[in-house]
């Protein structure tokens, strides 16, 4: 399928009346971003000149203790990859998407902003076809400032309460550009932590459009096979360790099924991928994707396996879709000369900040 055709396919799957807007190739800027940068200038607010990346690793609280639920489908053992079968499915009537967010953070005495981008690629035959989404957020404690502010944030953890604004974003934010009858494929974990309940509603709702939502894990310490599968435990560090010892460049484990004891919507079925003779990564879907596509999931993950071949990077192998979209996220934070804008509006750095920030 060429790329004119996904156009008229995802016009199709948007048009849902004639009042609907395709919102691909574009980048859209939360209403707020504006207000919110005016009322810290009025303020008299000085922020840092030079932001820093944030990478949250949501994987630190991945696994609770309640989650001893973990079994194998089918037997242990290498099976085989086949990219030539996965090459297939970017010619098939699904469209593929990839999604990747950027995050920068400006700590300073008064309170921390944050300036997101979140960015979703249409993965075309020749190209890729953005759209990008961003927004800014100031959070503080100060009543000094919050009396003055609409759009200024409270909070006493912004780490946390971050976080949860960015998951709501990214669910919104994919939930309404994704087409019907697609492929999307999502860095980052399934459940992590604070935002669990947010990704597993998100897969919901992109299940409702028939949807198929691949979550993709390049770097995890979890030993959850290899603490809970008979046989394995105490011989290897971390899963990783047990499947870069036990798969040959291009094979895959059998998937796994994990099933909080707790909260049975905590389900998913993974499992771990090797393209390179490297670290492996973990493929991850949700209990209800995989029993809906169950059918397709070993074409499925002979694409995963042919978008890192298509990447081609032996020392960080990655979905090439998704490192696009990485791209895609990180740049597009500059077309504001985001550090011109702070620097006219005030506050004082933190001694890191003015340290290691520029």
């Amino acid at each position: 399928m060429n790329n004119n055709s996904k156009f008229k396919l995802l016009n199709r799957h948007y048009k849902r009346n004639k009042n609907d807007v395709v919102n691909i190739n574009k980048i859209i800027i939360h209403p707020n971003f504006n207000e919110t940068l005016k009322e810290l200038s009025d303020l008299k607010i000085k922020l840092p000149k030079i932001g820093s990346h944030e990478n949250w690793d949501f994987q630190v609280m991945l696994f609770p203790n309640s989650g001893n639920l973990v079994n194998s489908i089918g037997d242990i053992k290498p099976l085989k990859l086949n990219a030539e079968n996965g090459h297939k499915w970017i010619k098939s009537e699904y469209p593929i998407l990839a999604y990747d967010e950027s995050i920068q953070n400006f700590l300073a005495l008064e309170g921390i902003a944050y300036l997101f981008s979140h960015a979703l690629v249409l993965h075309g035959e020749e190209d890729y076809i953005p759209s990008i989404y961003i927004s800014f957020y100031f959070f503080t404690r100060a009543k000094s400032i919050l009396d003055k502010s609409k759009y200024i944030l409270e909070s006493d953890n912004p780490s946390v309460d971050s976080k949860a604004i960015y998951a709501s974003e990214r669910k919104n934010f994919i939930c309404n550009t994704v087409p019907e009858n697609s492929i999307i494929l999502i860095d980052g974990p399934l459940i992590g932590g604070q935002i669990s309940s947010i990704t597993i509603d998100m897969n919901r709702r992109l299940l409702e459009k028939n949807v198929i939502p691949i979550f993709i894990v390049k770097n995890s310490a979890s030993n959850l096979v290899t603490q809970y599968i008979e046989g394995l435990k105490d011989l290897y560090n971390s899963d990783m360790h047990w499947c870069y010892n036990v798969l040959k460049t291009g094979e895959r484990t059998s998937f796994f099924s994990y099933i909080d004891k707790y909260s049975k919507e905590k389900g998913k079925i993974f499992c771990y991928l090797k393209s390179f003779n490297g670290s492996p990564q973990r493929i991850e879907l949700h209990v209800e994707t995989f029993n809906k596509y169950h059918s397709y999931m070993n074409d499925l993950m002979d694409l995963v396996y042919y978008l890192m071949l298509a990447q081609g990077d032996f020392k960080n192998p990655q979905v090439r879709s998704i490192a696009i979209a990485e791209k895609f996220a990180r740049e597009s934070l500059k077309l504001f000369n985001f550090q011109l804008l702070m620097r006219k509006i005030g506050l004082k750095p933190t001694i890191n900040e003015s340290r290691f920030g520029g």
